[in-house]
């Protein structure tokens, strides 16, 4: 299944299963069918996003070079990159105060 979130503040985000679910497992919330991040949830769930991004990113620095023959990480596996839109729409509907809705 698809993800696509709306906000009146910003453009849609369509988002394949793998990822959204690790976001949300991120944000601590369920990934239901639909829902809603409300106004009010935004700067914590923002929070939490960055954070992970952050952590996600020092760890790959921390990382030594793989061994011979080990497979490497994917571009695409980098968190802040696939995160991205989704972050900069909740940072959008926040600064706009409008939520963010999926599965409507």
């Amino acid at each position: 299944m698809i993800y696509q979130f709306r906000s009146k503040a910003g453009a849609d985000v369509v988002m394949l299963p793998d990822l959204t679910k690790r976001i949300f497992d991120i944000l601590g919330r369920p990934l239901d069918p639909r829902g809603i991040l409300t106004i009010e949830q935004l700067p914590s769930l923002i929070t939490v996003l960055e954070t992970a991004i952050l952590r996600d990113l020092e760890e790959r620095k921390a990382r030594k070079q793989p061994e011979v023959g080990a497979e490497t990480p994917k571009l695409a596996d980098r968190l802040g990159q696939r995160a991205y839109p989704f972050l900069e729409l909740m940072k959008q509907a926040k600064a706009k105060n409008e939520p963010v809705m999926w599965g409507v």
